[in-house]
């Protein structure tokens, strides 16, 4: 069986809470992704929401907001969703798609060990896997 783990991109890095938007951005670029997981207080245990780059730009930015002023635990929102790095494909399919999420972090043994993005998807799933992923994901309403 496929599991999480073996279709996660390794090395997701966290940003704290109190860390403004300016360095979430920072950060983004120089680890080349879209997405942080939020930690509160700064401890890398527990997970209270995700940051995309969208969240910055609409949130703030767009908003008229100072990103150097704002900080990433002002823009978590919601239940953070996650996965365990055992579960299987199709587990790690629903929990995407029964909350409309493009990014899901793997979590083993507590830890944050990964993350699968929609670039995970496309390398590892079936064309078929992936148009009724994007059919559920991308639905309006």
């Amino acid at each position: 069986m496929t599991t999480a783990k073996d279709i996660m991109h390794t090395g997701a890095t966290w940003i704290p809470a109190h860390e403004t938007l300016d360095r979430a951005a920072q950060l983004m670029r120089d680890h080349k992704v879209g997405a942080l997981p939020i930690s509160a207080n700064g401890e890398q245990d527990r997970m209270i929401g995700i940051l995309t780059d969208r969240d910055i730009v609409v949130g703030c930015v767009a908003m008229g907001h100072d990103p150097s002023k704002m900080t990433a635990g002002d823009l978590a929102q919601g239940t953070p969703r996650w996965i365990d790095s055992e579960a299987g494909v199709e587990m790690v399919l629903e929990e995407m798609q029964t909350h409309r999420i493009r990014r899901l972090p793997v979590v083993e043994n507590k830890m944050l060990i990964g993350m699968i993005s929609e670039a995970d998807l496309a390398q590892h799933l079936t064309e078929e896997q992936i148009a009724g992923w994007a059919a559920k994901v991308y639905a309006h309403g």
